[in-house]
């Protein structure tokens, strides 16, 4: 951990509190009053709490920058309140909480990969890719000559996520999910 100055933080950077929180910085101002002292505003996230904050601090006082590890991580499978992810460089097994992970868990499966980011080898967050594909498992029986702008119908995944789908999309069907906003995307071809 390196010690920089307030007035050395940019947008992005990760730096640790003086209570030992891990802040990321979204926003700064620099406000320079003519003969007055400067003026920075940081405009913060706790990257535990994800409490958004304005902090007004002198320019000239030092904070710890952080180095955060993000590393490609593969799911293998769940054990107790666990779910275990295998490092795709080291090949280590890494359990993280169910309750860390969340409701992301239903869009993963078996060797999937994600992204987890870590500090001093504690997870802080969790990224799944953009988009996934997932087969269904269990929707009515699709109707024939129904478009995309047609109306929609639930349809569970394989992984037990359910979403909503057009209504030309079958069982068995492979489809294209957005993570973000659980939406579907479109049909693969096998």
């Amino acid at each position: 951990m390196a010690d920089i100055k307030n007035i050395d933080i940019r947008k992005g950077m990760v730096f640790i509190a003086e209570d030992g929180s891990l802040l990321q910085c979204l926003e700064r101002d620099l406000n320079t009053p003519g003969n007055w002292r400067a003026i920075l505003q940081l405009k913060v996230r706790n990257l535990k709490t994800l409490s958004i904050t304005q902090n007004r601090v002198k320019p000239d006082d030092k904070v710890k920058l952080a180095f955060l590890d993000t590393r490609k991580m593969q799911y293998s499978f769940r054990e107790g309140d666990n779910y275990i992810f295998m490092d795709s460089e080291t090949f280590d097994q890494v359990p993280l909480r169910a309750d860390f992970v969340g409701d992301k868990i239903e869009f993963l499966k078996e060797n999937d990969e994600v992204l987890v980011t870590m500090f001093e080898g504690k997870p802080l967050d969790f990224q799944l890719p953009g988009t996934v594909e997932l087969t269904v498992v269990e929707t009515d029986p699709g109707i024939k000559g129904a478009t995309a702008a047609a109306q929609t119908k639930p349809a569970t995944m394989e992984t037990g996520l359910v979403i909503q789908v057009p209504s030309f999309i079958n069982k068995g069907d492979l489809i294209k999910i957005e993570t973000e906003d659980k939406k579907y995307v479109g049909r693969v071809a096998k």
